[in-house]
């Protein structure tokens, strides 16, 4: 492998987040390509006999297998871990099997966990379903409430988890307040910023210890492959997460490693325009609808603080009808252009019913605490232009009344 300047990081630690995402973790062959090579190989060869054993003592640099190292992934790791402004990063199967690893590397029974109560299904599924299998326990609060996270504090707390925006009430969390809390008090942050991306939210600076992606979505960006990544400190990767990783095996491919590394290419373009046509819909939409739940309008609760933590409002965003699931169904049911469909960070506008699909496992009562209404729609504003998505939406409010 012929080393580039993409692998130096006294010189890509200084590029700003747009340039890293294109050119960041570069590593090329004696061919010198300019894309990114695909290198599909589970395992590798050796010189001799004495080779591979000091690579498997760590004496030697190299690779060993694809379960630990890959070329391919490897450039996307440390693509993803400069435009994060972090140590370290690890790439995943998916992002669910991210957020399972960036949890269960760390923790043991006995432990306790604080988790915001509003989050993916899955991922209140991790805290309410398998961590009490390991005799992890879960304190669930509503993360706007800084109040709440510092009562909710016990002597066994190792782990705060949230998303910021959440899925899909898009309550957004004190980032800042609740890391230093978390500091404060020996505890690790761990925030889901699948909704934004380094594009448009960094954690890390506001105190965060690791970050979890679904790079699913908005690092993908076209609804292609399925992946994840967790980003913290080099001493937590190696030293915690690895170990974990490296026998558990949720383990991204070097095909879908690629993928992402083309999506990142335009991550930024695509996460600012979108937002922009977010922007642009939810102001048409608050007009039509009795509530929405827009981090970019100044209606939200916690539009301040949005801001003050994004570079933009993002591409998601949900509204409220008051008749129920029957009317929230019609509406998705009257729509020609924007897909029904349960993924985001689509360059595709898509809008789903979260009650009967993404939490449909909660339980009417659980989704209730969280606000997850019958009545409630997500959608994920895509690349097209805002004005046929406007006039789309028009066609389908008017005929369910609206």
């Amino acid at each position: 492998m012929k080393r580039t300047t993409g692998q130096n990081r006294a010189i890509t630690s200084k590029w700003r987040p747009a340039t890293q995402a294109i050119r960041g973790g570069t590593v090329r062959s004696e061919f010198g390509e300019t894309s990114e090579a695909l290198f599909l190989t589970s395992g590798y060869s050796y010189d001799c006999a004495e080779d591979v054993a000091a690579r498997f003592a760590g004496e030697q640099a190299g690779m060993t297998y694809s379960r630990l190292q890959n070329p391919t992934v490897e450039m996307l790791e440390e693509r993803i871990a400069l435009m994060e402004g972090a140590e370290a990063c690890r790439t995943q199967a998916s992002g669910m099997a991210a957020m399972t690893t960036a949890l269960l590397c760390q923790l043991s029974a006995g432990d306790h966990v604080v988790a915001a109560r509003a989050a993916f299904g899955s991922c209140r599924w991790l805290t309410d379903n398998l961590l009490p299998r390991f005799g992890i326990t879960t304190t669930t609060i509503d993360s706007r409430d800084n109040d709440a996270w510092k009562a909710a504090i016990q002597p066994n707390t190792k782990v705060f988890f949230f998303e910021s925006p959440a899925n899909p009430t898009m309550d957004i969390v004190d980032i800042a307040y609740v890391c230093t809390l978390a500091k404060q008090h020996g505890i690790t942050t761990v925030v889901d910023n699948a909704f934004c991306s380094p594009a448009l939210q960094r954690p890390m600076e506001f105190g965060a210890d690791v970050v979890a992606y679904s790079a699913t979505k908005l690092m993908d960006g076209q609804g292609r492959v399925l992946a994840g990544a967790v980003c913290g400190s080099s001493a937590f990767i190696n030293d915690v997460l690895l170990p974990f990783q490296r026998n558990t095996g949720p383990n991204l491919s070097p095909f879908n490693a690629w993928v992402v590394m083309k999506g990142l290419e335009t991550l930024d373009l695509r996460a600012r325009r979108q937002s922009e046509n977010a922007l642009e819909v939810g102001r048409f939409m608050e007009k039509r609808v009795p509530k929405i739940l827009h981090p970019g309008l100044p209606s939200h609760p916690q539009h301040e603080l949005a801001m003050k933590q994004m570079k933009a409002c993002g591409p998601i965003f949900a509204f409220i009808l008051d008749g129920g699931r029957r009317q929230a169904h019609d509406l998705l049911n009257a729509l020609e252009l924007i897909d029904i469909s349960n993924n985001i960070g689509d360059s595709r506008s898509l809008m789903t019913h979260p009650a009967s699909t993404t939490h449909h496992n909660m339980g009417a009562e659980a989704r209730e605490a969280m606000g997850i209404g019958e009545g409630m729609l997500r959608i994920n504003v895509g690349l097209e232009d805002p004005a046929d998505l406007i006039e789309d939406l028009d066609r389908a409010l008017c005929k369910v009344g609206l």
